[in-house]
């Protein structure tokens, strides 16, 4: 799998994500100041609660914008079976007989995209899983603690 490819393919599919959000935004924003969400007595709080609402599509415009910079300019490191996961490192791990593709950023958590047929979820440092896999190499088991569950990920490769 190509990593300069699979950076080109999640750019492109977080821009069209941007472009909805941006339009979801808008009509959050007109919602929020137009005739229809003035208050008819004190107890009616829509034009608030539209323009919490417009704040927070606005913050989260904002994010995946800069998730787009780092997109841009990242620096994309190749890795070997004995290299420790770092950023930019494409991870294939096995969890109860189930196998995962990760890819380590610095940005866009949680963001998951099909890439040549498989689905590839991007992981921070800031993520326990992230977190876990920092560092390991290939053959190495990251173990995640959430709560009283323990998960294991044995590290299949590392890219």
């Amino acid at each position: 799998m190509d990593k300069r490819k699979l950076i080109d393919h999640i750019r492109s599919e977080v821009e069209k994500d941007v472009e909805a959000l941006t339009a979801s935004a808008k009509a959050t924003i007109e919602a929020a100041t137009g005739e229809e969400s003035k208050a008819e007595n004190q107890y009616d709080t829509r034009g608030l609660e539209a323009s919490y609402l417009a704040r927070g599509q606005a913050k989260r415009i904002a994010d995946i914008k800069e998730f787009l910079v780092v997109l841009k300019h990242v620096n994309v490191k190749d890795f070997g079976p004995d290299d420790k996961i770092a950023g930019t490192a494409l991870i294939e791990v096995e969890n109860n007989g189930k196998t995962s593709h990760l890819f380590m950023m610095t940005h866009g958590g949680g963001v998951t995209v099909t890439f040549e047929g498989k689905k590839v979820q991007i992981v921070t440092p800031n993520s326990p899983l992230g977190e876990a896999l920092l560092d390991l190499v290939e053959g190495d088991v990251a173990i995640v603690e959430q709560g009283d569950q323990v998960r294991e990920y044995e590290i299949i490769s590392v890219k």
